[in-house]
């Protein structure tokens, strides 16, 4: 099976950020590659700042803060990633744009590292099928917030070998995470089953049937659930949320996939949730 001990990151947004200290924390190295020095730099600030809480609550101590940091390279050049034994891709949920990255980091990394991609809904096989080893991609779909998150969804493409599965699905345990393998399939186990619900809150609220505040109240005291489905779309952005409601709706064709208007309208307002401020709830400070 393969040896991981270095991981390549693509992004270095909150999900690359979040995929960066898992690895870190397991002993990897992490090498963080973002489109400038500026945003490799920041995010490597925010994450000393996020370590330093952690430090400041008795999570942590400063010696482990320290080990963590000094195992996170930040670099704006993709040939940085040459070495990598595992390249995790976590950017924009853009079919194009991916394959893109995928087919130059083909041409990049060593010839026997496996090219995983973060995609939460998109078909992997088309970014396999981009390289000249689409037996060693695969999906490895963390969540967010990455740190927190205890679920992988280890993602089988059809071309995907069983030692690549093998070596990712290591890799995860090794980060404390629950690992579940999944068919490529869109939305994979949890996206196919919370969007359709997500979608369907939207609905309600547009019917009259109920406020947003009390749907959440409801299904948080109905259901158990930590967060109603409002603050969830919130969190993870109504961008992100459309976009992953059309790639479900364009496999199934399921109604219940179909982004409720009121979504595409505010993401046209740029109403995005919590990384614009304002959502279905106000953030601004």
């Amino acid at each position: 099976m393969t040896e991981i001990t270095t991981v390549g990151i693509l992004g270095s947004g909150i999900m690359g950020a979040g995929l960066a200290e898992v690895a870190a924390r397991a002993g990897y190295t992490a090498i963080v590659r973002s489109r400038s020095h500026e945003a490799a730099d920041a995010m490597v600030q925010a994450m000393a700042k996020s370590l330093a809480k952690q430090v400041e609550k008795g999570k942590l101590d400063g010696d482990e803060r320290d080990a963590i940091l000094g195992r996170v390279i930040a670099t704006s050049h993709l040939g940085d990633l040459v070495d990598c034994d595992l390249v995790i891709e976590s950017v924009v949920e853009d079919l194009s744009i991916k394959k893109q990255l995928f087919a130059e980091l083909d041409s990049v990394v060593k010839p026997d590292a496996i090219l995983a991609s973060n995609t939460s809904t998109l078909p992997v096989v088309e970014l396999a099928m981009v390289t000249q080893r689409p037996d060693r991609v695969c999906g490895v779909h963390f969540f967010n917030p990455a740190p927190m998150m205890k679920l992988v969804e280890i993602v089988r493409p059809l071309t995907a070998s069983d030692e690549t599965i093998a070596a990712v699905t290591e890799f995860a345990v090794q980060c404390g995470k629950d690992a579940v393998e999944v068919k490529d399939q869109a939305g994979f186990i949890v996206n196919a089953l919370l969007f359709p619900y997500l979608n369907n809150a939207v609905r309600l609220a547009d019917q009259g049937v109920a406020s947003i505040a009390d749907i959440d109240t409801a299904m948080k005291g109905g259901c158990n659930f930590p967060m109603g489905p409002f603050a969830l779309l919130d969190l993870v952005g109504l961008d992100t949320s459309v976009a992953i409601l059309d790639a479900l709706y364009a496999e199934v064709r399921d109604p219940n996939y179909a982004a409720v208007p009121t979504l595409r309208r505010m993401v046209a307002a740029g109403r995005l949730g919590r990384k614009s401020g304002h959502g279905f709830f106000d953030y601004a400070r």
